[in-house]
């Protein structure tokens, strides 16, 4: 597959998702997956210091659109030119770097000393995260963009295939599969023994983890590359029908829905959840909160591009990533800005937070660490 820009290949392509899940292995401080926990609600575990400085850089040789994992000391990230990186947290020096000859669009996710991801060919490869090492390889039928979701001894993730994989953790051995009507693009999310995620089809599928058996199928009327982020019977997605859902998944009874009433933009951006708001950014450059009970919204913010990037959600504060290059820091109460960085190219990756450090990659291949310095 040509190593495009996925803004590019989103628009071609008219589209291109935690858990009653078992005690976490990861300390609380760490950011393991996509969105950082199984319910993909973007909110960290951990805090940072007030004041952010580049803590350092690392050039990566390619367009990077792949989010950052960071676990025990050491970030895992993606990039278009073939290579999973790991770095030290402390300093980015590379500790080692896998290569699969094809881009890395997929963002890592660390469970059990195993990194997973996907690549351009379709193929699922598990590492062993000290060592760089191959475990076992899973392959598709089509590019893997998706992130994995664990829960036990199960994974869960999607392919540009139009299905969703579940495999066994140790060995990679498919246990089942769901096929959808379309790509599959975001990462399934994983609550009390199911599965949801938001497909090319239109549909946020529900299925069992058990055994894969379609629960039910809720309508979006349009399509979502996006990852649902649920928080208890609620599930919250963006899609390319310029509309943010809230779903009762146990129902399938739609809660609210949204749209910005003066821009029809699609939302590509995959939604933060906190306690009172639903943040999720727009490719009308626009960051917006919404109300969580009622899908009003709260307050906007204005970028000068696109925002793809997906929000997180640090104590009271949020962070974002904007097509103009700028990381944003804002108020998470009143969305007025607190901080900005630029960094020189568009940022399409998400922020990952973990250990008092906040790492992104910009569009240019530079990850970027921020925390606070040592005298």
């Amino acid at each position: 597959m040509p190593r495009m820009r996925l803004s590019l290949i989103l628009v071609l392509f008219p589209c291109t998702v935690g858990g009653f899940a078992p005690p976490s292995t990861q300390p609380a401080a760490d950011w393991p997956m996509f969105r950082g926990n199984t319910h993909l609600t973007g909110v960290a575990k951990s805090s940072l210091p007030a004041r952010l400085d580049v803590l350092w850089r690392f050039e990566m040789g390619d367009i990077a659109e792949s989010t950052a994992a960071i676990v025990d000391g050491v970030l895992y990230v993606g990039c278009d030119d073939g290579k999973l990186h790991a770095l030290s947290l402390a300093d980015g020096k590379p500790k080692w770097s896998f290569d699969t000859k094809i881009s890395v669009k997929s963002s890592p996710t660390v469970h059990d000393g195993l990194v997973m991801f996907g690549d351009g060919d379709g193929v699922l490869h598990a590492l062993d995260s000290r060592a760089g090492k191959e475990k076992w390889s899973f392959k598709t039928d089509a590019e893997i963009i998706s992130s994995v979701n664990c829960h036990g001894d199960r994974i869960v993730f999607g392919s540009y295939d139009g299905f969703v994989y579940c495999l066994d953790r140790r060995d990679g051995k498919l246990q089942w599969k769901h096929e959808t009507q379309g790509r599959v693009h975001g990462t399934p999310s994983i609550i009390e023994g199911r599965v949801l995620v938001a497909g090319c089809d239109e549909r946020l599928h529900v299925v069992t983890l058990a055994d894969g058996k379609i629960e039910r199928q809720i309508e979006m009327g349009g399509v979502s590359g996006a990852s649902a982020a649920v928080k208890g019977d609620q599930v919250f997605v963006g899609t390319f029908g310029n509309q943010v859902f809230c779903f009762n998944w146990r129902t399938g009874e739609r809660v609210w829905m949204y749209e910005n009433p003066d821009r029809e933009f699609p939302f590509y951006s995959s939604a933060a959840v906190s306690d009172k708001l639903i943040l999720i950014g727009g490719r009308d450059k626009v960051m917006h909160a919404l109300d969580r009970e009622t899908g009003k919204e709260a307050w906007a913010f204005n970028s000068q591009a696109r925002v793809d990037s997906s929000p997180v959600v640090v104590g009271d504060r949020l962070f974002f990533g904007s097509g103009d290059g700028n990381l944003y820091e804002l108020d998470l109460a009143t969305g007025k800005e607190r901080w900005r960085f630029d960094t020189g190219a568009g940022i399409a990756a998400s922020a990952a937070v973990g250990e008092g450090c906040l790492v992104i990659t910009a569009d240019d291949g530079v990850v970027y660490c921020f925390g606070a310095k040592r005298d």
